[in-house]
């Protein structure tokens, strides 16, 4: 009978601190996440230096929990998975040097995992039965790419954000209508009661690169909109501008993701990251793909934002090729997607 490999994985890229028993890549046994949305909420965006403290506070007693939630021992566990980039290089390295320390007193084998290839293994947590190859849409608060996954270690970027990421614009976006942070949940609460057309705000599309994103002229559209309604003394359509401004980044994200799919006759479409959470995007693209006859697959939504299982999940496709990591691994900020996979043989 074949042993079950049982990974500990281990996620501290930026404000959420998690630790994860993932069996097979596919089946969590826990999956904890400290977050610090609050924390960081009064100053409207992720403070660098408090985040990489509070992650030194919590990383232990998040792994002892992921643990004993799991029910099993840390001896039990057959290698230890970490995020090393992208991602803030403090917080990083808190999360990094856990798993290292970890992984050197057990014995056991150090795995260190791309951010953006966690996010595309949630899809395998969510759809035991989904394989490679597929479309994949990667969008959250850093990260903008339509990714054509080949295998489970085989990645192509075939587009990527020019300059800010989605989760970034709707973070943006909601400080400058005074929503708070993190602004993808506030501007999809705020949109529902508006009009989505009332505003014709710019889709950018690159012919030579045409996967590509750009969102910072969108962003610059909404800000100077607010901007003439102040000047005027008139008060500001908040409503009207989040769905305008939501409707704007569906459109561009659902078209991309719907053209590479059908460039590459790929039957299956996946999303993933936290953007993928916005039901506007999950609904429009639900449609396209009954439209054109393709299979979509997106996580629930706490498999949406950072998690520790999605990390255990891509890191079990690299312990079954025996493809672990040397004791010096180190935190990378800009890593990027195609550093990783088979591409770093």
């Amino acid at each position: 009978m074949k042993k079950d490999i049982i990974l500990l994985g281990i996620e501290s890229s930026c404000d959420e601190t998690s630790a994860a028993v993932v069996v097979n890549g596919r089946k969590v046994l826990s999956n904890i996440i400290a977050t610090q949305v609050k924390l960081h909420a009064e100053y409207g965006g992720v403070v660098p230096e408090i985040a990489s403290r509070k992650h030194v506070e919590l990383i232990i007693p998040v792994i002892d929990k992921a643990i004993k939630d799991a029910g099993i021992t840390l001896n039990d566990v057959d290698a230890i998975s970490v995020t090393y980039g992208p991602g803030l290089v403090g917080t990083l390295l808190v999360g990094i040097s856990a798993a290292k320390a970890i992984a050197f007193s057990l014995d056991k084998p150090l795995i260190g995992v791309n951010h953006i290839e966690g996010h595309i293994a949630a899809n395998y947590i969510a759809n035991p039965e989904l394989e490679p190859p597929f479309i994949c849409l990667v969008a959250s608060g850093g990260h903008s790419h339509v990714v054509h996954v080949k295998g489970y270690r085989d990645f192509v970027v075939l587009g990527r954000t020019r300059d800010d990421a989605a989760g970034e614009a709707f973070d943006k976006i909601a400080r400058v209508l005074g929503l708070g942070y993190p602004g993808g949940p506030a501007i999809e609460k705020g949109a529902v009661s508006g009009n989505p057309e009332a505003f014709n705000f710019p889709r950018v599309k690159f012919s030579d690169v045409p996967y590509d994103f750009s969102f910072s002229g969108l962003k610059t559209a909404v800000i100077n909109t607010v901007n003439q309604f102040e000047q005027k003394g008139m008060p500001v359509p908040v409503a009207d501008i989040c769905a305008s401004f939501q409707n704007a980044v569906v459109d561009v994200l659902v078209g991309n993701t719907l053209s590479a799919a059908l460039d590459c006759n790929s039957p299956v479409i996946c999303i993933a990251g936290g953007v993928a959470a916005n039901s506007s995007l999950r609904e429009r693209m639900t449609t396209a793909c009954l439209e054109n006859g393709i299979s979509l697959h997106y996580p629930p939504v706490l498999l949406c934002t950072d998690n520790a299982a999605m990390i255990a999940s891509a890191a079990y496709f690299y312990y079954i090729d025996k493809k672990w990591s040397a004791n010096d691994l180190n935190a990378v900020p800009g890593l990027k997607l195609e550093e990783c996979g088979i591409n770093k043989e």
